[in-house]
């Protein structure tokens, strides 16, 4: 029942912007975290960003270019991606981390951001 619906992946050039967003439904009472993952074709999944009770983390490479924000009253959670560079083309992962004792966590299907001149 949990979905998480992700939008605002597209084609850009370098040095351009784009926002990821992530809306969380379903049967989550409570969300510890909520993140974003990236994996590009032959690399492994690698953590982009993530919010949770404690702060945040990045991804050294996208540190001051990459932005992470949480709306609660909304369960969504955004990326704001600025001066994009074309080794960040990948499919971007939405990731939700419930709160409470069971370590479940849930993935959205992915939306592909190419940065291509």
């Amino acid at each position: 029942q949990v979905q998480l619906v992700e939008s605002g992946g597209g084609v850009v050039q370098p040095g351009g912007s784009l926002r990821l967003s992530c809306a969380a439904s379903g049967s989550i009472s409570s969300i510890y975290a909520m993140g974003w993952y990236r994996q590009a074709p032959g690399k492994q999944r690698e953590l982009v960003a993530r919010i949770f009770s404690g702060g945040w983390a990045y991804l050294d490479s996208v540190k001051g270019r990459f932005t992470i924000s949480r709306d609660k009253t909304k369960n969504t959670v955004s990326l704001q991606m600025n001066s994009l560079k074309p080794e960040d083309t990948a499919v971007y992962y939405c990731n939700v981390v419930p709160d409470g004792p069971d370590g479940m966590n849930y993935w959205g299907k992915g939306t592909l951001v190419t940065v291509s001149s």
